[in-house]
């Protein structure tokens, strides 16, 4: 066991050493604040505080994780053999940097606290974080300070003994609108006519046609050729639906149509299903618990796992919201128009809440990419050279890899044949 000597053990000291050692490493781990115990310990241990006992491995510890609540903080990012990191260490420290506060900065998104200005929908803008102001939210940075401390630790202590865990790949697809135009009834169909004929979108006018006269398919629906392709890679697929009542952000057919219905619980014959959350819940809990009830009433399964309209991820309001509303995981955190790592993690994690000081019982899955970030290249060879990248890393660092792909954006006219693009990903990525 790795013994770490500290100077005082807090919740948020404990949370991020676990979540590094244990849950990304596999490394068994223990605190103690007894000089005399940990001058005894035979095993690997270091020392996180102000100064080093003797000449252990030590790295010197920033305030951050002995504090509590927001504190406007500098962030400097500096480099440490390559990797960007910030909260620098001195020279005494065996590790340049405090990777534990720089940890707990990213995974608590520390800095979605402090005073920004939102994006239209009400989300914390991309361009507000540190990651993307520094060019690392493609990089898992977390993961690989992880691993880099890992081996630093290993040089120190040859006998240090890790459980490795192994890459996953999962697939999401989203789906908030099931149908462009089928399933719509007579109101919504004709106005969305009338308002394509206001636009002169007489392509659409004719699909629209098409589509009410059978005579052809309509576009968004796609769901078994989607399961088809998921049963030639033995990878994980979740399928999220909105079940919600129309509102001016929710526009999907109605939960009452007997043929959304039976859809759903076809899907789910063949895929785990859950609940793409709508705009409306993210300000009233109760349609939120509604939702989830009517939903796992539908397909005769408890509801656990959620995704947020827009990846509108408000904290710590909206984890708050879904553990009281009994969720277990969600799958929201990420960017909806930038490839990288929100959290700066592609490992699963537990929320942290600062206003409280405790950890939730909500798990964060971390993805990679929304397919609208994919829209702006012209070819899948540009689209393969960025994930590439990712994927690697990924890979390297033994996280999970989690795309998140629309049905809409899957049948919809675009530059790239999608679903082709789609299934070459998963052929790509899934092991």
């Amino acid at each position: 066991m790795l013994l770490i000597f500290t100077h005082k053990v807090t919740n948020r000291l404990t949370y991020t050493a676990k979540q590094i050692f244990e849950k990304i490493l596999g490394v068994e781990m223990g605190f103690t604040t007894k000089v005399e115990e940990f001058i005894k310990h035979n095993g690997p241990k270091m020392t996180y505080s102000k100064q080093p006992l003797q000449n252990e491995f030590f790295i010197r510890s920033n305030d951050l994780l002995f504090e509590q609540g927001i504190n406007d903080l500098e962030v400097k990012v500096s480099d440490w053999d390559g990797l960007p990191c910030f909260f620098l260490a001195g020279d005494k420290s065996t590790v340049p940097f405090d990777v534990f506060s720089a940890s707990f900065f990213l995974l608590s998104r520390y800095e979605e606290y402090l005073p920004h200005v939102k994006d239209s929908v009400g989300r914390f803008p991309v361009k507000e974080s540190i990651a993307y102001q520094n060019d690392f939210l493609e990089l898992p940075v977390v993961d690989l300070w992880a691993y880099k401390l890992l081996e630093a630790l290993k040089d120190r202590f040859p006998d240090l003994e890790n459980k490795e865990k192994d890459y996953r790949f999962t697939s999401i697809i989203n789906v908030t609108t099931s149908h462009a135009y089928a399933m719509r009834g007579i109101a919504r169909s004709i106005g969305g006519l009338l308002l394509d004929l206001g636009n002169f979108r007489f392509r659409d006018v004719l699909d629209r046609f098409s589509v009410m006269m059978r005579l052809k398919k309509d576009p968004y629906d796609n769901f078994f050729e989607l399961v088809d392709i998921h049963k030639k890679f033995p990878i994980k697929t979740m399928f999220f639906f909105q079940f919600a009542k129309h509102s001016a952000h929710d526009k999907n057919v109605s939960t009452n149509n007997n043929k959304f219905r039976y859809l759903i619980k076809s899907v789910a014959d063949y895929s785990i299903v859950s609940l793409s959350t709508s705009f409306m819940s993210s300000y009233d809990k109760n349609v939120l618990r509604e939702e989830k009830k009517q939903l796992g009433n539908l397909i005769n399964r408890p509801i656990s796992y959620a995704r947020l309209r827009y990846n509108k991820v408000n904290v710590p309001a909206t984890y708050r919201n879904l553990v009281e509303t009994e969720f277990t995981d969600d799958f929201s955190m990420g960017y909806t128009h930038e490839i990288g790592f929100r959290t700066g993690t592609c490992t699963p994690f537990y929320f942290y809440d600062i206003n409280t000081e405790v950890r939730q019982p909500i798990k964060i899955h971390p993805f990679a990419m929304h397919d609208y970030a994919l829209v702006k290249y012209k070819s899948k060879e540009e689209v393969y050279e960025k994930m590439d990248k990712v994927y690697r890393l990924v890979k390297q660092v033994k996280g999970d890899f989690i795309l998140v792909f629309s049905n809409e954006l899957l049948g919809g006219k675009q530059q790239l044949n999608w679903m082709e693009l789609y299934q070459s990903l998963l052929k790509r990525y899934y092991v």
